[in-house]
C-alpha cells in the first residue's frame, strides 16, 4: 500500500503545533501526575493516615473508594469547561483547569491527618479529590483538541504524544513516591508522603508559562469566524449527539480499566494478596511503563497511515486476552515474568490509547467538540478508571483468586471493541467515513 509523501509545512505553522502538543503534554502530565501519585497513595499511605481501623483490607477500600470519587465530579467539570471552551475558546479554559488542578494536590499535601483531626481529614482529603476531578474534567478534552486541532494531517502522531504526558505523568510520581518509600516508617508517615503532592506546584508553573503563550486553534478560530458558536453547547450535544457521547464514553473504557488496573489496582494486589514489598510493585512497574512512551507514537503514526480505527479496534482485542496473560506472570513473584506481564498489557493499552485523541476528537463538529469529547470521555472514565480497583477488590475478596478480576478486565475491553464498530467520523459533506479503511487525508501546497 502506497501513501503521499508528507507535505511541507510552513515554519510558522511547525512552531505553533510544536508549541501546542508541548503545553498539551505538560497538561497531561501534571494530570496524570496528580492522579497517579493520588492512586500510589490511595493503595499504600492514605489508609494508615485517614482510614484506620483494625481491618487492612476495609481500609484499603475506603482509601480506594476516594480514588472514585474524583471521577464522579469529572462530568461537572467537563459540563463547565466544556460550555467555556467552546464559547470562548480552548486556550482560556485550559489555563483555568490547570490552576485548579495544582492547587487541590499541593493542598492535599498540606492536610491534617485521622490522628490530629479525626473524621475531619478524610472529608477534607474527599473535598481535594473532588476539586481535582472538577478540574481534570475539562483538562484532558481541551489538551487533545489543542493539539489535534494545530496537527493538520498528522492527527494520529501529534495526538499520540500528547498521550506520552499520561505516561511520563505516572513515571514521575512513582520515583517520587520510590524515593520518598525509602524515608524511615516515622518520617514517612509524618512528613514524607507530602512531598509528592507539594510538588506538583513547581509543575503547574512550567504548565502556565507554555499555556499562556499559545495561540487558539484554527477549529476555533473558523467557528468564530462563520459565526457558529453555540450558546448552549451542552444542550446541543445530547439533543443533536447524544447516541456519540454514549459510543465514546463505553469507547475509552478499556483503555481506563487497563491503566487504572496495572497503576493502581496492582499495587494493592502484590502487597496485599502476593506478599510483595511497595518499594518491589513499584521497581516492577516503573521500567515497564517506559513500553508505553515508545509504544504510542509508533501506534499513533501507525494510525496515520492505516486509519485511527484500525488501530483502536486491534488494541481493544488484545486486551480482552492480555489479562489472562498478565495475572500468572504476576502469581510468579519474580522480578522478569512480572515485567514481562505489565509490558504485553501495556502494549494492548497503547495500541488503543494512542489513537483515542485523534479518533474521538473528530466524531463531534468543531462548534460542541469541546463538551461533547469530555463529557463522553468523563462518563466512560467513571465506568472504567473509577470503580475498576474497587471492584476488583471486591471481586478479589469474594473469588479467593485473579480469575474473575481477569475476567472483568476482558468485558471492559469487549465492551470498547463493540463501540468501536458504530462510532465513525463525519465527513465535511455530511457523510460518514470509515477510519478503519480512510487515513486522514493529506494536505499539499
Amino acid at each position: 500500500m502506497s501513501h503521499s509523501p508528507q507535505p511541507n509545512v510552513d515554519p510558522s505553522t511547525a512552531v505553533r503545533r510544536r508549541k501546542a502538543v508541548f503545553a498539551s503534554w505538560i497538561g497531561t502530565t501534571i494530570e496524570y501526575y496528580d492522579f497517579s501519585g493520588y492512586g500510589l497513595a490511595a493503595s499504600l499511605i492514605f489508609p494508615i493516615l485517614f482510614f484506620p481501623t483494625s481491618n487492612p483490607a476495609v481500609a484499603t477500600l475506603l482509601s480506594l473508594s476516594t480514588f472514585a470519587v474524583g471521577y464522579i465530579a469529572r462530568p461537572v467539570g467537563a459540563a463547565v469547561f466544556g460550555h467555556y471552551g467552546d464559547r470562548i475558546g480552548r486556550k482560556k479554559a485550559l489555563v483555568v483547569t490547570l490552576v485548579l488542578m495544582g492547587a487541590a494536590t499541593f493542598a492535599i499535601g498540606l492536610l491534617p491527618t485521622y490522628s490530629q483531626i479525626g473524621f475531619i481529614a478524610p472529608v477534607l482529603l474527599v473535598v481535594a479529590r473532588l476539586l481535582q476531578g472538577f478540574s481534570v474534567g475539562g483538562e484532558y478534552g481541551g489538551a487533545v483538541l489543542m493539539t489535534v486541532e494545530h496537527s493538520g494531517e498528522r492527527k494520529g502522531l501529534f495526538g499520540s504524544l500528547v498521550n506520552t504526558g499520561a505516561t511520563a505523568g505516572l513515571i514521575l510520581a512513582n520515583v517520587v513516591f520510590l524515593a520518598v518509600f525509602q524515608l524511615p516508617d516515622d518520617h514517612l508517615y509524618t512528613w514524607g508522603w507530602r512531598i509528592p503532592f507539594l510538588l506538583s506546584g513547581i509543575l503547574v508553573i512550567i504548565g502556565l508559562v507554555a499555556r499562556v503563550a499559545l495561540e487558539e486553534t484554527p477549529d476555533f478560530e473558523k467557528v468564530k469566524q462563520h459565526s457558529e458558536i453555540q450558546d448552549r453547547p451542552l444542550v446541543d450535544v445530547f439533543r443533536n449527539h447524544a447516541s456519540t457521547v454514549l459510543l465514546l464514553a463505553l469507547g475509552i473504557i478499556a483503555a481506563g480499566t487497563a491503566f487504572t488496573m496495572t497503576t493502581v489496582y496492582s499495587l494493592s494486589y502484590g502487597t496485599a494478596v502476593l506478599g510483595l514489598s511497595s518499594s518491589t510493585m513499584l521497581a516492577v512497574l516503573l521500567p515497564a511503563t517506559v513500553t508505553i512512551l515508545i509504544a504510542l507514537p509508533l501506534f499513533g503514526s501507525l494510525a496515520d497511515r492505516i486509519g485511527v480505527r484500525k488501530v483502536f479496534l486491534g488494541g481493544a482485542a488484545s486486551l480482552v486476552v492480555l489479562p489472562f496473560c498478565w495475572f500468572p506472570l504476576m502469581e510468579t513473584g519474580r522480578y522478569i515474568p512480572m515485567l514481562a506481564g505489565f509490558v504485553l498489557v501495556f502494549l494492548g493499552y497503547s495500541a488503543n490509547y494512542a489513537v483515542v485523541p485523534a479518533y474521538f476528537s473528530q466524531v463531534f463538529p468543531p462548534s460542541v467538540r469541546f463538551t461533547g469529547m469530555s463529557i463522553g470521555l468523563t462518563i466512560g472514565l467513571i465506568a472504567g478508571n473509577a470503580i475498576a480497583p474497587s471492584v476488583s477488590s471486591l471481586l478479589q475478596e469474594m473469588t479467593g483468586g485473579w480469575v474473575g478480576v481477569a475476567i472483568y478486565m476482558a468485558i471492559a475491553a469487549m465492551v470498547s471493541f463493540v463501540a468501536a464498530l458504530f462510532l465513525r467520523i463525519p465527513r465535511a459533506d455530511g457523510l460518514i467515513d470509515d477510519p478503519a479503511t480512510t487515513p486522514v487525508a493529506v494536505e499539499t501546497k
